[in-house]
């Protein structure tokens, strides 16, 4: 038995060099199959990861892009509503002031006849201060007459009714006013009836 015991030391130190030398030959190597897969799924993984946020990455710029558009679309109508209701305030007596026009030339064309009889002065008197009266309160809501005679034609403002001959004007200017027109703040409210040389 005691000579066995030598051959089993020789084979153990021989198969311990020959791992030795595997295991040498092995560093020399790009390295183990399971090293290699090992570093082929990390890199497998890595390449998974970068496309996933590139993904994202893009995906975050869609919806900051849509944010963005969709604060400036809530600016935009912010902004809208606003004018609209300050149009709305600044013009909101318009409706009631186109009706009293018609009042308006009425009062005139009363004045404008009353005859020269001593009973009828103090009767057309009292007309023309409720008249007037009348004027003040549509003046202070802002409206305010146009002057066109003597205007060169304008149809922004002007409605020609028809042509007539005139040494007085210039060609194209408004020579006569049938229905006075009248502006409210800067809007025209009725434009001018007029005549025109032409």
């Amino acid at each position: 038995m005691k000579e066995q015991q030598p051959i089993q030391d020789e084979m153990e130190t021989g198969v311990k060099e020959e791992l030795e030398n595997v295991d040498a030959d092995n560093v020399t190597d790009a390295g183990t199959p399971e090293e290699d897969v090992q570093e082929q799924a990390a890199g497998d993984q890595d390449q998974v990861l970068e496309a996933e946020t590139e993904k994202l990455k893009a995906e975050i710029e869609e919806h900051k892009q849509r944010l963005l558009r969709t604060q400036a679309d809530y600016d935009n109508f912010r902004r809208r509503t606003v004018k609209e209701k300050e149009e709305l305030g600044k013009y909101a007596s318009a409706k009631l002031i186109t009706e009293l026009l018609p009042v308006i030339d009425n009062f005139e064309r009363a004045l404008g006849s009353v005859p020269d009889v001593p009973e009828a002065a103090s009767y057309a008197k009292g007309v023309e201060m409720i008249f007037r009266q009348l004027e003040g309160v549509l003046k202070a809501e802002g409206l305010v007459p146009m002057e066109s005679v003597g205007t060169p034609f304008n149809p922004e403002y002007h409605q020609a009714i028809m042509q007539v001959e005139s040494d007085e004007y210039k060609e194209g200017d408004v020579v006569e006013e049938v229905q006075k027109g009248y502006m409210l703040k800067d809007k025209v409210l009725r434009p001018a009836m007029v005549k025109v040389k032409g």
